[in-house]
C-alpha cells in the first residue's frame, strides 16, 4: 500500500465513525420537530396529571406502560423474566386498542433511546484512537454505547415463545402510521434491523409446499397469493400440480407460516401467458420434456418484516433444488406483471411520442384515422389494447414504450418498476415482453395485459449486477431493438 493510502486511512475511518455519530442523531433525536400539530410528546405527557382529548392513555396509565416496558429490561433480573414481563405487556397489547398501542409504541420509540453524551464521548475516544494500538478497544467501547436500551428490550419480547411473531405483528400494526408521525421511524428502524438479523436465510429452511402438505399451509397460500389471486380449492390443486412446484422459506420461530413462497411451472418452453398457466381445466405438462423452469408468482407473507430480502436467496436456492431433481432444465425464467406501466405511461406519454419515428407515427395516425397522433391518442389506445392486431402499429408502439419502460428508465440507478428492481437486482436481465399475457381485469389495469420474461442466465448474474450498480439495465437483443 502507497503511503499516501496509509496517511489517508485514520481519516476515513473518523469520517466513518462521524457519519455513524450523524445517523445516530437524525434516528434517536427526540421527535419534538417531527411532532404531529396539538399533540404532546411522551415526555410532556410522562410528567403531565391530564389527558389531553386526542391521547388514547391518561398520564397514569402512561406512566404504568412505561414502568411495565422498563421492568422488561431491568438489568437485575433475568433474560427468563425479563421475557416473562413482556409476555405479559403483550398480553395487554392483544386486547388493547389501536390509540393505546399507538401510545406504546410512541414510548418503545422514544423512551428507550440511547445517551447522546455517552455516545458522543465514546465516539471522540473512537476518532481519537484510530491508527493507535487502542484502536479495537475504542471501537468496541463505541458500538456498546450506540446498542440502545429499546434494542435489549425488543430481545427481551423475543425470549418467550410467541415472541418473534409479536414482534412482527406489531411492526405491521404500525408501518401504516409511519408517514403521518414521524416519532415512531427510531422504533420501526430498530426492527428492521432486528428482523435482518433474526432472519438471515443462514436460519430459513426451504420446504417444498405441495398438495399433501396440511390443509392449514394451503389455506396460507390461498390467504398470502399476491399475484394471481387463488380462487379456491381447485385453483390451489392446479398449481400445486404434478408438472408444478411451489417452495416457501420457513422460520423456526415460525414453523407453520411461510415467509416467502415461489410458484414454478415446468414446461418445454418460456411462457409467454399466464392464462394455461391458471387453467384448472388444463392437464399437466410432460416432466420428462421439459427444459424450463418459469417462476409465475413469488409473495412475500408477512408486511411486519417489509424491507428484509429473502427473495434472491430464494430462488437461488429453488434452481439448485430444480437441477437436482430435473438435471434436463436448462432455461429459469419468470413470468411477470408490470405494475407501474400504465402509471408511467401516463405520465410520460407526452414526452415518449416525440421519441416516436416518424414512419410509425404516420401508420398509427392512419389506424386510428387522425390526421395526427398525440399523448390522448396512446392513452386511449392503452385503455383498448386486447382490441389491437398482431401487426397493428398501435401495438408495436406500446410494446415499445414497455420496453422503454422496463429497459431504459431509472431513478437513481435503479429500475422504476417494483418488480423489474427485485429480479434484475438478483442478476437477471430482461428478456421478452409478452403482449396479452395478463388479460385479466388487474392485468389491463396495470400494464394494458403485457407481461414480461426476465431470463435467470446462472452464469451471467454477477455480470447483470455489475451493470445494474453502474445504472445500466441488462436486457436482451430483442429488448433492446425495442428501446425508444
Amino acid at each position: 500500500m502507497a503511503d499516501d493510502e496509509v496517511k489517508k486511512k485514520p481519516l476515513a475511518l473518523v469520517d466513518i465513525a462521524r457519519a455513524a455519530m450523524k445517523r445516530v442523531a437524525s434516528v434517536e433525536t427526540p421527535w419534538a420537530a417531527a411532532t404531529p400539530a396539538n399533540e404532546r410528546t411522551t415526555v410532556e405527557r410522562l410528567s403531565g396529571h391530564v389527558r389531553h382529548r386526542e391521547e388514547a392513555l391518561s398520564p397514569r396509565e402512561l406512566r404504568r406502560t412505561y414502568d411495565e416496558l422498563k421492568a422488561i429490561v431491568d438489568p437485575r433480573v433475568s433474560e427468563v423474566e425479563g421475557g416473562r414481563r413482556a409476555q405479559g405487556v403483550a398480553q395487554w397489547y392483544a386486547k388493547a386498542p389501536l390509540e393505546q398501542r399507538q401510545d406504546m409504541w410512541l414510548l418503545m420509540s422514544e423512551q428507550f433511546i440511547r445517551d447522546p453524551e455517552v455516545v458522543k464521548r465514546e465516539q471522540e475516544k473512537f476518532a481519537a484512537a484510530v491508527g493507535t494500538p487502542d484502536e479495537a478497544a475504542a471501537e468496541v467501547h463505541y458500538r456498546r454505547a450506540t446498542v440502545s436500551p429499546r434494542r435489549r428490550l425488543l430481545q427481551r419480547f423475543s425470549a418467550f415463545p410467541q415472541g418473534v411473531r409479536f414482534l412482527v405483528d406489531l411492526r405491521a400494526d404500525m408501518l401504516p402510521h409511519l408517514k403521518s408521525d414521524k416519532r415512531l421511524q427510531a422504533l420501526d428502524v430498530e426492527l428492521e434491523y432486528m428482523f435482518s438479523t433474526w432472519f438471515d436465510v443462514g436460519f430459513l429452511d426451504l420446504r417444498r409446499l405441495s398438495w399433501d402438505s396440511p390443509a392449514s399451509l394451503i389455506e396460507k397460500l390461498i390467504k398470502y397469493e399476491a399475484v394471481h389471486d387463488i380462487k379456491g380449492w381447485s385453483d390451489v390443486k392446479n398449481r400445486l400440480d404434478s408438472d408444478r412446484r411451489c417452495y416457501g422459506f420457513f422460520h423456526p420461530r415460525l414453523p407453520d407460516e411461510p415467509l416467502i413462497f415461489v410458484e414454478v411451472a415446468l414446461l418445454d418452453e418460456m411462457a409467454d401467458s399466464v392464462t394455461p398457466l391458471l387453467d384448472e381445466a388444463a392437464g399437466a405438462s410432460d416432466l420428462d420434456k421439459a427444459t424450463t423452469a418459469i417462476f409465475y408468482s413469488i409473495s412475500n407473507t408477512q408486511a411486519g418484516l417489509r424491507g428484509v430480502s429473502f427473495g434472491d436467496s430464494l430462488i437461488k436456492r429453488v434452481v439448485e433444488t430444480l437441477k437436482e431433481e430435473f438435471p434436463r432444465l436448462k432455461v429459469f425464467a419468470t413470468l411477470s406483471p408490470i405494475p407501474g406501466f400504465r402509471n408511467w405511461l401516463k405520465k410520460n406519454a407526452a414526452a415518449l411520442v416525440p421519441r416516436i419515428d416518424t414512419k410509425t407515427l404516420a401508420l398509427m395516425a392512419r389506424s386510428l384515422g387522425k390526421e395526427t397522433v398525440n399523448a390522448d391518442d396512446l392513452l386511449a389506445a392503452a385503455d383498448n389494447a386486447l382490441e389491437l392486431g398482431a401487426k397493428s402499429s398501435v401495438r408495436h408502439v406500446l410494446t415499445q414504450c414497455a420496453a422503454q419502460y422496463l429497459g431504459g428508465e431509472t431513478i437513481d440507478g435503479t429500475p422504476v418498476d417494483p418488480v423489474a428492481r427485485f429480479h434484475l437486482g438478483n442478476g437477471a436481465r430482461v428478456e421478452r415482453i409478452n403482449w396479452g399475457g395478463d388479460p385479466s381485469a388487474k392485468g389491463l389495469k396495470q400494464s394494458s395485459g403485457m407481461m414480461v420474461n426476465y431470463l435467470y442466465d446462472l452464469k451471467r448474474l454477477d455480470k447483470h449486477r455489475t451493470l445494474l450498480a453502474q445504472g445500466k439495465i441488462a436486457v436482451s437483443s430483442e429488448i433492446e431493438k425495442l428501446l425508444l
